[in-house]
């Protein structure tokens, strides 16, 4: 759709694409713990001790309370469907804790990481790299953008005796790629040497879609 007093025949619309590497400042990781129980009650107590013991453990590698948070806490029934009367017995209660922990200092990922096994924790999920200051890498990617599909418009404008007049609309798309680290086994992490972290880079990525008009 163009803007009205615009013929289409003037209008040109492109593509611009503007993309930015920057090293990782923080990390967020999912742990909890996982734990059966004869009944839901041992189950919820036994979770929440272990659940004490893993915060304390954070909280002892300088994460703050504002750097922790529930994100999922479960518990369900658990059953036997071996029977041979074809229906399944109880045998006890699954109750599940996760929180989503952010690490503003890397350098100690490793053992924070390491200490969350060692108290208790048994459950490690989606260890994840980001930015601070996200927004700083964006419009540095936005600005590569719009100037890569400016500098397309000037080129097929100029090719065929035209110039370019003005942006009449533009679009936006971004997307990030976190690099993510190498998964490893709970039980190895309890057994081996302090966990290595490597962040890799964070990819921010912006493409935007131009229509500009020009004129002769």
């Amino acid at each position: 759709m163009h803007a009205p007093g615009i013929q289409p025949e003037t209008t040109i619309s492109l593509n611009g694409v503007g993309s930015v590497d920057r090293a990782p400042d923080l990390a967020t990781v999912s742990v909890g713990v996982s734990i059966d129980g004869t009944t839901a009650a041992e189950a919820m107590t036994r979770q929440a001790e272990l659940m004490n013991g893993v915060v304390s453990a954070l909280k002892a590698n300088a994460i703050a309370d504002r750097d922790m948070q529930t994100s999922n806490l479960t518990l369900n029934p658990a059953y036997d469907y071996n029977q041979r009367d074809g229906r399944p017995r109880l045998t006890g209660y699954n109750a599940s804790n996760e929180m989503r922990v952010t690490v503003r200092d890397l350098s100690k990922l490793g053992a924070a990481l390491d200490a969350i096994v060692k108290s208790g924790g048994n459950t490690i999920n989606g260890v994840s790299f980001g930015l601070a200051k996200q927004e700083d890498a964006m419009n540095e990617a936005r600005v590569m953008a719009i100037k890569n599909a400016a500098a397309k418009a000037e080129l097929y404008a100029k090719s065929v005796g035209y110039k370019v007049k003005r942006i009449v609309t533009v679009s936006e798309n971004t997307y990030f790629e976190p690099q993510p680290m190498m998964a490893r086994s709970v039980a190895a992490m309890a057994e081996s040497a302090p966990t290595p972290v490597a962040g890799g880079a964070v990819t921010t990525n912006v493409s935007v879609n131009v229509l500009f008009e020009l004129d002769r």
